[in-house]
C-alpha cells in the first residue's frame, strides 16, 4: 500500500539543497517518490507501509535540516 509523508524542513539555503535531500529520501528501501519544495520546506514522500515517516525526518535532520514529521 502506497502512503504518502509530509515533512516540515527548515534552513534551506540554495537549491542545490533539494537535489541532495530528494537523493538521501529516494535511497531509503520503499520510497518510491520525493519531493522537495525549496520555498515552502514542505518535503513530500511517497513510500510503502513498510517507511517509518520518523525515519525520513530523521533524514533531513541528519543531512542538516531540522525535520518533523507533518499532518497533511
Amino acid at each position: 500500500m502506497t502512503m504518502t509523508t509530509l515533512l516540515r524542513a527548515e534552513g534551506f539555503s540554495c537549491p542545490s539543497c533539494v537535489d541532495k535531500l530528494e537523493k538521501a529520501l529516494n535511497r531509503v528501501d520503499g520510497v518510491e517518490d520525493t519531493t522537495v519544495h525549496f520555498t515552502t520546506g514542505r518535503i513530500t514522500v511517497d513510500h510503502d507501509d513498510t517507511v517509518d515517516p520518523q525515519a525520513l525526518a530523521d533524514i533531513v535532520t541528519k543531512n542538516g535540516y531540522p525535520a518533523r514529521v507533518s499532518a497533511m
